[in-house]
């Protein structure tokens, strides 16, 4: 069967979401360390403080935080304890205005990678384009906003508003019926093993590890170091 459809991950696959994260902490860092009235390390909260926006926390924050739903309770939570652990004596409103202006930067500093809007008009050129991406709506909308994205792709599925996110079967089965096309007649892209290639594997689609390392994949049937990579002559030749 021939190609019909191309699924996309959005963040470091299309995106430069570190890139944008870096510039976003040390915006957050700089407005900590300018209204702080107490001396401690900044870069370290900002570490931890992007770490636990995805959720990589350590028992002590997972037992305080982990019953929070909201999104935007979690974040500002999650900033109260670091600062409070930091000994800043800060307000409600403070937690707020530097959640507010973290997220605020690191949409305005977020973008494609280099070449990628261009690339995408090409591909829509051939085929069905779908981006299947993991997040909560809190973060991916304003992304998916910020890009304009909607008017490069022909649909865009976030996991957050799904049953399930990548890898399960599902959320590749709801990009197949969007594009009208059978597993074979699809391709997914994206940067993650545990949630690209396995579950494109385990909805019987292939896929193409991206990897800037030039790490090669025994799960994908081919790897390239960047989306740029992926042009239609070789998506004619497989």
């Amino acid at each position: 069967m021939s190609l019909k459809a191309l699924f996309l991950d959005m963040d470091e696959t299309l995106c430069d979401t570190s890139g944008a994260n870096v510039k976003a902490l040390e915006h957050l860092r700089k407005l900590v360390q300018l209204r702080s009235s107490v001396d401690f390390d900044t870069h370290e909260f900002a570490r931890l403080y992007l770490s636990g926006i995805y959720k990589d926390l350590s028992d002590e924050l997972r037992v305080a935080l982990f019953p929070i739903e909201n999104e935007e309770e979690f974040r500002t939570d999650l900033m109260k304890i670091l600062l409070r652990d930091c000994g800043w004596d800060f307000t409600r409103d403070d937690l707020h205005s530097l959640r507010r202006e973290f997220d605020d930067h690191r949409m305005r500093v977020f973008d494609f990678f280099p070449g990628v809007s261009s690339q995408l008009k090409e591909l829509k050129k051939y085929y069905k384009l779908i981006v299947i991406t993991n997040g909560p709506i809190y973060s991916q909308r304003p992304k998916v906003k910020q890009l304009k994205l909607r008017g490069y792709v022909d649909a865009v599925i976030i996991g957050g508003e799904e049953p399930e996110e990548k890898p399960h079967k599902s959320i590749f089965e709801k990009a197949l019926r969007l594009a009208d096309c059978a597993p074979q007649e699809a391709l997914h892209v994206g940067d993650s093993e545990p949630a690209d290639i396995k579950g494109a594997n385990n909805a019987g689609v292939r896929s193409v590890w991206i990897n800037a390392g030039g790490e090669q994949s025994s799960l994908a049937d081919f790897s390239f170091k960047s989306f740029a990579e992926l042009n239609v002559d070789f998506l004619k030749s497989i």
